[in-house]
């Protein structure tokens, strides 16, 4: 197929439209591409974006850059700030194939009609594969010019100083053209040589991982695949901590890798109580008790069982690792915050924390995942900062809905009575820096110096702002109540997953947690974690 379409470019003080970036498919390029007709790559300025395709129309292509500067050798002289520029592209051998004789690659079904859901998975899968080639060190036969491999060069690069703490998951993203989470799991999984340990099929791996990324809500400002792929980051730091990485065994760290990819899946970008007073169907399943973390929790068992990555194992052994798996995502509640803490704390305290013990792994495996879920005030403040801004867009997002509908606004989701600044103070006050002074206490090394650093910094910085903006009584950086941060609601007890699998069947979370409900009309706002 040729085509060629006269394409904005977009100049870099514009902001990228939200249609554009939430678009499926992409295809990144790069100025090196000989798409350009260049002689020399070095005759152009650096150039990176993406082509991707409409999910409703595949016929419509759009371009997305990330820097617009070309010399004039190729016909193509930039405008002025705000200006739109034009670039006539010749695309060609953009398909190799039409939609009737699209083949299903490995893993898929032939049978029966593609779904648009199952398309959009399989040209992932296929995408992630050629991906996997180049993470293997697999030369490609025949490379396609349009394919950018000097994005995916730049993003290994980045992924040699995974364990550093200010590892940007905002700029890896952007490398791996959205795949952030498929691509760092996969590395981390196979840098701990779990795949060979535990006979794990690469390609069922990799569809998995495509499904889990796909079951995240992109247009969560929060609640994503990029918060998920920065828990895992985070999470990876602290099982390489030197009391965990000589205690914990493979199976641990199988787990705590595939627990903060998954801890929010399918994540509806509201919090508890909205479901609650909304009567969703959520809610009543899980009667009113950790209902986001067990909808996550069994959304990823449902995956698990779907791709078959663990059905190589004995039943036993298969059902073992979705329960434990389930007990470290439902650790992430916070309205639990303050039994998990006061439970580490007691250990602490009498010092009879043993990582020879199974049970006691497990327990420091669900504090470093509730850690690693809050871990974004302790990142460095440019980091922190954006972080901070998206999950103050769902907060006020969920308090706009609720105000049209005129529900009771949940507490930290009115824009009108509450400020960024103010409720990041709060919550690190009372959620953060409790938490994670124990765990400075746990481990005390240069990483959680670090954290601590960060995070006293950043609670400066954020009352400075407040400051500016004319509040500067004490009483008015942050709301008065830690109840506020816990978001507490009247539940039966029913947190772990014995008794929460009495509600309904595992299976069942597959066809209501793969995004197929439609929230155009709920909000974006969620729990701080």
């Amino acid at each position: 197929m040729e085509v060629c379409y006269q394409l904005p470019v977009l100049p870099l003080d514009r902001p990228v439209p939200k249609h554009v970036l939430s678009r499926r498919g992409a295809i990144s390029f790069s100025s090196s591409s000989s798409l350009f007709g260049a002689p020399d790559p070095r005759q152009l300025s650096q150039r990176r974006g993406a082509i991707s395709y409409d999910s409703s129309d595949q016929t419509a292509l759009y371009i997305r850059m990330l820097d617009v500067r070309v010399r004039s050798r190729v016909g193509f002289d930039p405008e002025g700030k705000g200006s739109y520029s034009y670039l006539c592209i010749d695309f060609r051998t953009l398909h190799s194939y039409s939609d009737s004789t699209l083949i299903p690659g490995p893993g898929f079904s032939s049978a029966g009609p593609v779904s648009g859901r199952r398309l959009r998975r399989l040209l992932s899968f296929q995408r992630y594969l050629h991906s996997s080639r180049l993470l293997w060190g697999t030369p490609h036969l025949n490379p396609l010019h349009i394919l950018d491999e000097d994005y995916t060069g730049q993003a290994k690069c980045m992924l040699e100083r995974v364990a550093t703490w200010n590892f940007d998951i905002f700029l890896y993203d952007r490398l791996t053209n959205g795949n952030s989470l498929v691509t760092l799991t996969f590395h981390l999984l196979n840098q701990y040589g779990l795949l060979e340990l535990f006979q794990l099929d690469m390609v069922k791996l990799w569809r998995f991982l495509v499904m889990v990324q796909e079951d995240y809500h992109s247009l969560n400002p929060y609640h994503n695949a990029v918060h998920a792929a920065d828990v895992t980051q985070a999470m990876y730091c602290y099982l390489r901590e030197p009391k965990l990485a000589k205690s914990l065994t493979s199976c641990d760290i199988l787990l705590g890798l595939l627990a903060a990819a998954t801890h929010d899946l399918d994540h509806p970008g509201v919090n508890q109580p909205f479901l609650i007073k909304t009567n969703h169907y959520l809610a009543k399943l899980y009667r009113n008790s950790s209902v986001l973390e067990n909808h996550h929790w069994r959304s990823a068992v449902g995956l698990l069982r779907e791709t078959g990555l663990f059905s190589h194992l004995p039943a036993e052994d298969g059902l073992k690792m979705e329960h434990q798996l389930g007990s470290l995502i439902l650790a992430t509640d916070i309205s639990r915050q303050n039994e998990y803490l006061g439970k580490f704390r007691t250990h602490l305290d009498q010092d009879d924390l043993y990582l020879s013990n199974a049970s006691h792994r497990h327990f420091i495996l669900q504090m470093a995942l509730k850690c690693a879920d809050i871990c974004n005030p302790c990142r460095p403040w440019e980091l922190s900062k954006q972080w901070s801004e998206k999950v103050t867009e769902e907060f006020f997002h969920q308090g706009d809905i609720e105000k049209k509908h005129r529900l009771e606004v949940s507490p930290l989701c009115d824009s009108q009575s509450n400020s960024m600044a103010n409720i990041q103070i709060g919550f690190m006050t009372y959620v953060v820096e409790p938490l994670f002074a124990e765990w400075g206490r746990f481990s005390d090394t240069h990483l959680s110096q670090t954290m601590l650093g960060h995070l006293g910094l950043n609670k400066a910085s954020w009352g400075g702002l407040v400051q500016q903006e004319g509040s500067s009584s004490p009483e008015e950086l942050g709301p008065s109540s830690p109840a506020f941060f816990t978001m507490s609601t009247p539940a039966v007890t029913e947190s772990e997953p014995e008794s929460a699998s009495a509600a309904e069947p595992i299976a069942v979370t597959t066809a209501t947690a793969t995004g197929e409900t439609n929230y155009k009309e709920i909000p974006q706002g969620s729990k701080e974690s």
